[in-house]
């Protein structure tokens, strides 16, 4: 087997990479600083890294980051290079022990995203460039702010993350890949990915948060009267058409009932004309490997279900990710998606329910807008300067957007 090496200096003092490729498949980098010596390997499979010791370096806390979450998206072939996102992810090692994990995809297309470059993508088609290929570093299909690159805490992660963005530029400049995309980061990382050099840009998203409720009554006495009539008129109409709801923990979800929630969540794509992302392997998967952290709400009618939604668990937040129904009724939604993961926050002591992307219609029932991040590189200069420019008038109309919608917050106005 050929090596090809590669040598590159790097700023900062007694820092130095050596390359190898072995094969255009499998690179390997070495940073040496001081007498510490680590290592970046990319893999083309979460097979290829151990659930232990990237579960060990990720935790539980953000349920999207556990192999075996990463591992059921490319099992299902949810996650291939058929679908668009060709799994890269690289590993830094120390001395055969990892110490850090970046999920990385080559993406073919910008689909499942959640944060839209399409004109970026057209820009480049109008110069006679190509956008795609592109690295992504994100979580497949899910818009949940979180770290997208887990360190372990000896490690320094501003030296991590120089070594990662280093690497990636190295190998995007060997096989003409266009860019390195961060999305939907934990705000510290933001912070050092800026620090190195990349383009900010900014997002809202509607969150609930839990300021230490007994029960749903109790975080109702904190909105304006017209606002509270209103949850309680929607709660009671879904009771006052028959149906009732069912929240079930993961570990207790039968087969059968997995194939009635895909049959809902299949329905959600096939409204709107298009396929659904993740298919019923995915979450037979999940549900055998991590149970521990799933909510799924059925929602009956003459005792037929006519609805679900499913919910991941977290340290402290419920993130709610897929929901369907055969027909629309008066509420159901917003007690299905909403009403019921506020309950469940409220009795289990969840500071937080992330409800997803988008929905201004959540700011009325109490979902307060929050600041969401990606990162940007780009390797042609012209265009990554364009790029910034543009990111800076767009962040400020973000900013208003932001605070014109706090402004119809239903909360009562303190005296």
């Amino acid at each position: 087997m050929s090596c090809k090496k590669a040598f590159n200096s790097f700023t900062g003092a007694g820092i130095r990479f050596l390359g190898h490729e072995l094969d255009g498949v499998m690179l390997f980098f070495s940073l040496t600083v001081l007498f510490l010596i680590m290592e970046v390997k990319q893999i083309n499979s979460m097979t290829q890294v151990d659930c232990e010791d990237l579960n060990r370096l990720a935790g539980v806390a953000y349920p999207f980051l556990r192999h075996e979450f990463l591992l059921a998206l490319e099992q299902s072939g949810s996650v291939c290079k058929q679908t668009g996102w060709t799994p890269a992810h690289l590993l830094v090692l120390d001395k055969n022990e990892l110490v850090a994990f970046m999920p990385l995809y080559l993406k073919s297309h910008s689909w499942g995203e959640y944060v839209f470059d399409h004109q970026w993508a057209q820009a480049y088609h109008q110069h006679g460039l190509d956008y795609y290929p592109k690295w992504l570093t994100a979580i497949p299909l899910t818009p949940c702010q979180g770290a997208r690159i887990v360190i372990k805490p000896a490690a320094g992660p501003l030296e991590i993350m120089q070594l990662l963005l280093s690497f990636i530029k190295q190998l995007s400049e060997q096989r003409g890949i266009s860019s390195w995309h961060c999305l939907f980061p934990s705000l510290p990382q933001v912070e050092i990915l800026q620090s190195l050099g990349l383009s900010i840009r900014e997002g809202v998203q509607f969150h609930w948060f839990n300021r230490g409720y007994r029960d749903f009554a109790d975080f109702l006495k904190t909105l304006s009267a017209g606002k509270r009539k209103m949850l309680k008129r929607e709660r009671r109409r879904v009771n006052e058409q028959g149906v009732r709801l069912l929240r079930i923990a993961g570990q207790d979800v039968s087969d059968f009932q997995w194939q009635v929630f895909f049959q809902f969540y299949t329905m959600t794509y096939l409204k709107n004309g298009s396929e659904p992302y993740l298919n019923l392997a995915f979450f037979r998967q999940i549900a055998a490997t991590m149970d521990e952290q799933l909510l799924l709400v059925i929602a009956f009618k003459d005792d037929k279900p006519i609805a679900a939604a499913l919910s991941f668990i977290g340290a402290d937040t419920l993130y709610g990710r897929y929901w369907g129904c055969y027909e629309e009724y008066n509420g159901l939604h917003f007690e299905a998606c909403y009403y019921q993961g506020l309950d469940y926050c409220i009795e289990n002591g969840l500071k937080r329910f992330d409800s997803g992307a988008q929905g201004e219609h959540k700011i009325s029932r109490g979902f307060e807008p929050i600041t969401t991040y990606s990162a940007h590189w780009l390797k042609d200069a012209g265009f990554a300067q364009a790029i910034e420019t543009f990111l800076a008038r767009e962040q400020k109309s973000v900013q208003l957007y932001k605070q014109d919608a706090a402004s119809y917050l239903p909360f009562k106005q303190k005296t």
